[in-house]
């Protein structure tokens, strides 16, 4: 992904993902771990539908993918807003990553690893996507937050969790809508 610029999403998905951003970062305040899940939902029909998300394995993974993707398609969903904890690297490493990865084999495994909070709007028109830090609350050992939340909209990405909307024949590809 190349960095794009700070753009918050419309409105009528804020409204919806607000909650749940907050709700993600009082689970981490108070000492909890945050679990993975996906939010797919219909602004149209006004209905959204939590698919949770497993960890461990590919093919766990895949197989929450395509959970994902199954719920969006039953819903005619227009969106999808996935919330999970990630590794990311530092930003002054970023542009070292090929080398991270060939080196530790993951982001996870290396001494330049970061705790994020990764999260994703995927809608027909691109994808916003967020990673705030997640730091210590105070001196707990088991309290978390995160910092602040910055989205920034890209038309092109890449993953297990992207693209998880259904495609109709004559979408059109994406591009800002504000």
């Amino acid at each position: 992904m190349i960095e794009a610029p700070i753009s918050t999403p419309p409105k009528a998905y804020m409204d919806i993902i607000s909650p749940l951003i907050n709700s993600a970062r009082g689970f981490l305040e108070s000492g909890e771990a945050l679990q993975a899940f996906a939010f797919v939902g219909s602004l149209s029909r006004n209905h959204v539908i939590p698919v949770m998300i497993q960890s461990g394995a590919d093919a766990v993974k895949d197989q929450s993918a395509r959970l994902i993707q199954s719920a969006a398609l039953a819903l005619e969903a227009d969106f999808v807003f996935t919330i999970m904890e990630a590794w990311s690297l530092r930003p002054d490493k970023l542009l070292q990553m090929d080398a991270i990865l060939d080196k530790y084999g993951s982001i996870g495994a290396s001494p330049y690893a970061i705790d994020v909070c990764s999260l994703a709007l995927e809608t027909k028109r691109g994808v916003w996507v967020a990673q705030p830090r997640i730091k210590p609350k105070g001196i707990s050992k088991k309290k978390r937050t995160i910092g602040v939340v910055e989205f920034r909209f890209y038309t092109e990405v890449k993953g297990r969790f992207t693209h998880l909307l259904p495609v109709k024949e004559g979408d059109e590809p994406p591009t800002i809508l504000h």
